[in-house]
């Protein structure tokens, strides 16, 4: 027992010493930290009291800081900011919906402000801008040299004024201007409508509107079916989507998923982080899902499409997403502002993080910028075809009633009408397609 003992206080003597030896040099390492920050916040003081005595002009002394802490978040990252009292409410009001603006969202890239995507029915919808457009004059002035807080502000004004962008577009030789009409946006998180025998959920946002609306879209859609045996697959357009709440991907995720992981997060504390699991349910009950998705897909958007590709849940459709793949948190600061600071980042179920990358469809489909209606011939004359039923004195069809040929009339309207929406939105008919093919190829009644 007294070896026991000796040797157990020898080793604990043993680990005191190894401790301390290893620690000195960390204390001392620490000391000589904290005193190398603050000279650095004494050089800072040093400025502040230099600008504020000695600038040109005199000067906003709270604005002076407020700078000094937007620029110190700002350097981290694009998506870590100050947030002004302001700004802070500006936030608030829309992840509840509605605020005012242009509607859209935007990063920063190389000095520019980019557009990650217009928000659906929007001021900057209708007039044209597009995801991945860098924008480089607000009213002539340049936003070169801005901070992307500064160029939003730019941009800011009075609902019903009037405002003019210049955009640089990919595939535009010039830059040219845009002319908007700022307004109050009402964000409609969800649209549903039945094209033939799909349904279509065009999620537009990730507010707190977002699940409640698809819920209840989704369940509206399938009863004016007939019910979920009449409907053939659904199609979850994210197309333009920037993203928006962690918690309402999560949500709109677990819709379609059974069980298992649906992302992950991770902080720099390895304890820190987070896994959300999906839990029994499908509102889909199991059909076949397509998700729709480009390069103004972003952040939630990507969770949710990540999430369905990686559990073989949907087919991804359509282009390279943004590839946002940070998490950021809200802290509310003294005075009533606050700041948004990258605290994780997540990873969908198979464990890949898209950060930088996106997420890669399935089936790459590119959205035409321009498809001609109608064959032309080469003076550029619309070419009418004729068929056999055309011609006169043609002879009757003899093998079917008049209620297979009713049916078989029908269902050719269903396909001009599929051909229509081709003209009209090439990626979306591309997804209902696909689920045309897997509702053929499935078992007969």
């Amino acid at each position: 027992m007294k070896k026991f003992v000796m040797a157990a206080l020898g080793g604990t003597l043993a680990g005191v010493v190894a401790t301390t030896q290893f620690v000195g040099p960390l204390l001392a390492q620490e000391s000589a930290r904290s005193t190398s920050v603050y000279e650095q916040l004494d050089l800072f003081g040093d400025i502040f009291e230099r600008i504020r005595a000695q600038y040109v002009e005199e000067v906003d002394e709270a604005e002076l800081v407020e700078a000094a802490i937007n620029g110190m978040l700002t350097s981290l990252d694009p998506h870590s900011s100050y947030l002004s009292p302001d700004d802070a409410q500006n936030m608030r009001v829309q992840t509840r919906g509605e605020f005012g603006g242009l509607g859209i969202e935007v990063t920063q890239e190389e000095g520019f402000v980019k557009v990650v995507s217009p928000i659906d029915g929007t001021p900057a919808d209708e007039a044209g801008i597009e995801a991945g457009d860098f924008i480089t004059h607000v009213d002539g002035e340049s936003v070169l040299g801005l901070n992307l807080d500064e160029a939003v502000d730019l941009m800011r004004g009075p609902v019903g004024s009037e405002i003019i962008i210049t955009v640089v577009r990919e595939d535009m030789p010039e830059p040219f201007d845009v002319s908007i009409i700022r307004d109050t946006i009402k964000l409609t998180a969800v649209r549903t409508r039945t094209e033939g025998d799909t349904v279509v959920l065009r999620v537009t946002t990730f507010n707190d509107q977002t699940f409640p609306n698809l819920e209840e879209g989704l369940a509206e859609q399938v009863e004016a079916a007939g019910g979920i045996d009449k409907v053939n697959g659904f199609v979850l357009d994210l197309r333009n989507n920037p993203g928006g709440l962690l918690t309402q991907a999560i949500r709109v995720s677990d819709a379609f998923l059974e069980k298992g992981e649906i992302v992950s997060t991770r902080g720099r504390n390895p304890v820190d982080g987070d896994r959300y699991n999906a839990t029994e349910g499908d509102l889909a009950e199991g059909k076949p899902i397509v998700v729709l998705i480009n390069g103004g897909s972003a952040s939630a958007s990507e969770i949710v499409a990540g999430a369905l590709q990686d559990h073989r849940r949907a087919i991804v459709v359509g282009t390279k997403s943004f590839g946002k793949g940070s998490v950021q948190t809200v802290m509310p600061l003294r005075g009533d502002g606050a700041m948004r600071l990258t605290t994780a980042r997540y990873y969908t179920p198979s464990g890949r993080s898209i950060q930088a990358l996106g997420v890669s469809p399935d089936i790459v489909v590119e959205q035409p910028r321009v498809t001609p209606n109608e064959e032309e011939d080469e003076e550029g004359t619309t070419r009418a075809t004729r068929s056999e039923a055309d011609l006169r004195g043609r002879l009757n069809n003899d093998s079917l009633t008049e209620d297979e040929i009713r049916q078989i009339e029908e269902d050719r309207e269903k396909a001009e009408a599929a051909a229509a929406l081709r003209e009209e939105d090439y990626q979306l008919a591309y997804a209902i397609d696909i689920l045309k093919g897997l509702s053929a190829l499935g078992p007969n009644d």
